[in-house]
């Protein structure tokens, strides 16, 4: 009898109107913190805070703004800032939606952009998040699913006035926060480089064992995955590179060219590893052919040392009257060492031919 596989029930956030702001996210926050940093060259500014509309104080100030939100499903707060910033409806309902692949749209007074962010937690699983970030004239809006990201650094450099990031603009910003992002990206490339290499060791030294199949496997997932999210991401950086938006400053689209050779350099390696595993993949399977064939080998050769010896057996067990070898005062004897000469001759001749 076949069965009638029942159809999924529409997800009701898919049937709103576009530029309906409806959060899609597996992350909930109880509260939606908002972190604020506001510099120039002279001066530094550090806030945190749990009311969005603390940001609104910085928007006309000459100095770059760095506006982080982390937890997206207090939608309410979302939409206040995106009023205060005007942002587009459909801004909005892609920076809740956290679904979306990695792409950027460019509007009359900013830089839409929304990549994925990969890090490790402390329990050493690999995290991916939507980032969503808007490049206005003087400030930089990220929006984040939860707590925790890769931006440590930036954010001292910024304090610290290391460098020349405070001397520049909002785009420069831009550049720092996804240069931040693809140099994550080398770091768990190259984690799962190792992951790869000890897992070739393992295979090779026959350390193997019923669990191998399934950690190649894992491993083959969580790269194809990896993949999926970065490689849209140059795609961003080169379209970055070659836009002709007011904001990038010509200065920048330099960085930016630098930037997009790295990611060049991540996907590549990516690929790299892909093959590598099926590679790994490959030779195991074949490790364990040839395991099977080394005991189909022994237990053949087994079977046919027998099958002579099983002859004569056979030969002189049948009940006849007339068989003279029965009669013979040594035929026991003289049958085993029959048997065993045969035995010894075929041996000798099995390893001539190195099949021993």
């Amino acid at each position: 009898m076949m069965k009638i596989k029942k159809r999924r029930k529409p997800n009701k956030a898919s049937n709103l109107p576009p530029g309906t702001i409806s959060y899609k996210g597996k992350k909930f926050s109880d509260v939606t913190t908002v972190e604020i940093i506001n510099y120039s060259v002279d001066s530094y500014t550090k806030l945190d805070s749990k009311n969005v509309e603390d940001a609104f104080n910085f928007k006309e100030t000459n100095q770059v703004t760095w506006i982080n939100v982390n937890g997206l499903n207090a939608t309410k707060n979302i939409e206040k800032l995106g009023l205060h910033y005007h942002l587009h409806p459909l801004t909005l309902e892609d920076v809740v939606d956290t679904t979306h692949r990695p792409k950027i749209d460019e509007f009359e007074d900013y830089l839409f952009i929304v990549f994925k962010m990969l890090y490790f937690k402390d329990d050493g699983v690999l995290n991916y998040e939507q980032v969503s970030m808007v490049v206005g004239e003087s400030y930089v809006l990220t929006f984040q699913e939860a707590d925790g990201d890769v931006f440590d650094e930036l954010r001292e450099r910024i304090s610290n006035a290391k460098g020349r990031i405070r001397s520049q603009g909002s785009d420069y910003l831009m550049y720092a926060i996804l240069d931040a992002v693809v140099d994550n990206y080398m770091s768990v490339i190259e984690d799962f480089g190792d992951r790869i290499e000890d897992l070739e060791t393992d295979v090779f030294a026959s350390e193997s064992n019923g669990s191998t199949p399934s950690q190649i496997q894992g491993l083959k997932r969580e790269i194809l995955k990896i993949r999926r999210s970065i490689f849209p991401f140059r795609e961003i950086i080169n379209r970055l590179e070659k836009s002709e938006c007011k904001i990038i400053d010509i200065k920048t689209r330099s960085y930016l060219r630098d930037l997009y050779d790295h990611t060049i350099q991540v996907s590549e390696t990516i690929d790299l590893y892909r093959e590598m595993i099926w590679s790994i993949m490959d030779m195991y399977m074949t490790l364990i052919s040839n395991k099977m064939n080394e005991v189909m080998k022994v237990l053949t050769i087994i079977a046919t040392i027998f099958i002579p010896l099983t002859f004569i057996a056979g030969v002189y067990g049948m009940n006849f009257n007339n068989m003279p070898e029965l009669h013979y005062k040594y035929g026991y004897y003289v049958v085993w060492a029959v048997m065993i000469v045969l035995f010894i001759l075929m041996l000798i001749y099995f390893r001539r031919k190195r099949w021993l």
